[in-house]
């Protein structure tokens, strides 16, 4: 199993760690881009809004400092994807719709507001989107039956005894499974999730 000495963010503290910035492009994306598209953004500027979101992190990310607070990261990256918003917004280049047909300047006030149930939903869709990247890019590192074991475990919601009984195991073997992959995933995730 190949491990990532340093994680994400501690990577990305260096500007030429060419392969972490790649990361961090493929992780939040698609990510972004669903975000700009939910807000009525299509094609060239949705586009250009995620290229203005991720040209921002980078610009800014040696200013952050990560509190050791769960969900440090993603509040950070939240409010930059709607001040970039905003920006877009009052200059014209596009023209969002705020899902509802509600005000677009109210529902950005709502997003980069942590207690509002809009950017509590904004963190858990952050959350499962970096969540199933990171599963897809451990995924290769395990034996298939180690992989199996967790999946039917811990995704599909098995009982450790349906499981062992469904690869010829046993219970702890699954227990074991998912330990190994979960310990995997919160150091690939290193502060991104919270």
């Amino acid at each position: 199993m190949t491990v990532t000495s340093a994680t994400l963010l501690d990577r990305l503290r260096d500007p030429r760690d060419a392969e972490a910035w790649g990361r961090l492009v493929e992780l939040y994306t698609p990510l972004i881009r669903a975000w700009a598209e939910r807000l009525n953004v299509r094609g060239a500027d949705a586009d250009d809004l995620v290229q203005e979101v991720m040209a921002v992190v980078v610009r800014r990310f040696p200013e952050f400092v990560h509190p050791e607070k769960p969900g440090a990261f993603r509040g950070w990256l939240r409010a930059i994807a709607a001040n970039c918003a905003r920006t877009v917004w009052k200059a014209r280049k596009v023209k969002p719709t705020a899902p509802g047909g509600s005000d677009f300047a109210s529902y950005l006030a709502r997003l980069e507001d942590p207690n509002d149930d809009l950017s509590r939903a904004w963190e858990r869709e952050h959350d499962l989107h970096v969540t199933r990247k990171l599963l897809d890019r451990i995924r290769p590192e395990f034996e298939a039956k180690t992989w199996e074991m967790f999946a039917r475990f811990v995704l599909d919601g098995l009982s450790a005894d349906e499981v062992a009984e469904e690869v010829s195991g046993t219970p702890n073997a699954v227990y074991i499974a998912k330990s190994r992959v979960l310990a995997r995933l919160r150091q690939e995730a290193g502060g991104l999730l919270g």
